[in-house]
């Protein structure tokens, strides 16, 4: 697709600032779980469930959301999901129970990420950018995704200390409403000409294509597994380090780090897309977080251990995102890539969903986080065996159609 230059940078800033707000608002809520959990009876798992059903909510209705992305356009898509997002969040701060917790930063917050997050906002992008920039711009977004988590930690700490845990939610909706904002800069529908030929491939055909592509099942598979590791740790590593007796300040750097080293993670793998095997880069990045959690499981912890933890797992944090949606993008073409993607994000988010929810029932179960670490490790090594025989030949929308 030819775009004028100027029509290329506006989504690319509009993207980036998209991810930075919405992720960075998203990778803090796990510094909130000590007040929380105190405010509403001293139970872990109410928080830990109501963040699992966040990522549940955004999972599930993903693929419709990324469907209507496709057939409307993102601007009106991403416009009315930051307006649910600061809705939730300013409902967040009255809530006195579990189940108003669930509503608000589960299902309202959820639904809200799904329409400003990553499926739609690099569909967008994809829409604009040259196929062969487009590991590149996927990158740069994603790492745009990880300094908002490496500035908002910081901010909804600040906000904590200084206004309470409620002051800070109502803080955080301002930013929400500045995000429906931002989504004026994304692309419109495209209405199609009268008379013009109708597409090469429907969308019912696009999925009979996808459901049929072994490859895309993988995909699927392997990134169930990095929503485990991801919402697993930004939720419960906080807690993890302060039981342990490291102080909440520490707590607060080991989540900005992973932001702040997913920036140079982000934009390094999806570079790398652009010219080694997208499947072979993502073997290996599970590979290498199999690697550093075992070393870490292994090492006396302190902060030193727990600092340079976030240092390497911030370069593996994101780098799936440009790889897993450039693929995705590379094998079935960038027409439907917001619904196809969104399925595989799905899978994401139901992983997200267990590593939240799971450890907190373990942790409370147990008193322990070891087994939920220990299934990290396994689930890992899973992904790195998956991703390998995937196929990244481009198919025939024209021959499936």
């Amino acid at each position: 697709m030819t775009n004028p230059r100027h029509t290329v940078w506006i989504v690319l800033i509009c993207a980036c600032l998209a991810v930075m707000l919405s992720m960075g608002m998203r990778q803090s809520f796990g510094i909130f779980m000590p007040a929380i959990s105190v405010e509403l009876g001293g139970n872990r798992e109410v928080f830990a469930l109501a963040i699992a059903l966040q990522n549940l909510a955004w999972g599930l209705v993903q693929p419709g959301v990324g469907m209507l992305a496709d057939r409307y356009g993102s601007r009106i898509v991403a416009g009315a999901g930051g307006a649910l997002y600061a809705l939730g969040l300013a409902l967040t701060a009255l809530a006195t129970t579990a189940v108003a917790l669930n509503l608000s930063l589960g299902f309202l917050v959820g639904t809200g990420l799904s329409a400003t997050t990553f499926v739609v906002v690099l569909g967008a992008v994809a829409k604009v950018v040259p196929e062969d920039r487009r590991g590149l711009a996927f990158g740069i977004v994603t790492a745009a995704g990880s300094l908002g988590m490496f500035a908002m930690v910081p901010i909804s700490h600040g906000l904590l200390d200084g206004l309470g845990w409620q002051g800070a939610f109502l803080g955080l909706a301002g930013l929400g409403v500045l995000l429906a904002l931002v989504a004026i800069g994304f692309p419109a529908a495209t209405p199609r000409a009268s008379g013009s030929a109708p597409p090469a491939q429907s969308m019912m055909q696009a999925l009979h294509q996808a459901g049929t592509h072994r490859g895309y099942w993988l995909l699927n598979a392997g990134f169930f597994v990095c929503g485990f590791h991801v919402m697993f740790i930004a939720t419960h590593l906080p807690a993890y380090l302060e039981d342990a007796g490291l102080s909440g300040r520490v707590a607060a750097i080991a989540l900005a780090l992973i932001g702040l080293f997913n920036i140079v993670g982000s934009f390094v793998f999806g570079m790398l897309g652009d010219r080694i095997r997208k499947p072979q880069l993502l073997s290996s990045l599970y590979a290498a977080r199999v690697v550093v959690i075992a070393v870490f499981l292994l090492l006396p912890l302190s902060p030193a251990s727990a600092l340079m933890f976030s240092v390497a797992m911030g370069f593996l944090w994101l780098g799936t995102i440009p790889l897993t949606s450039g693929l995705v993008a590379q094998i079935f073409g960038p027409r439907y890539m917001t619904t196809l993607f969104g399925i595989v994000f799905l899978n994401h988010q139901i992983g997200s969903f267990a590593g939240a929810w799971m450890g907190g029932r373990i942790f409370d179960t147990t008193g322990s986080y070891d087994t939920v670490w220990l299934l990290a490790v396994g689930l890992g090594v899973m992904a790195t065996v998956l991703h390998m025989p995937i196929s990244d030949r481009r198919v025939n929308a024209t021959a499936a159609a």
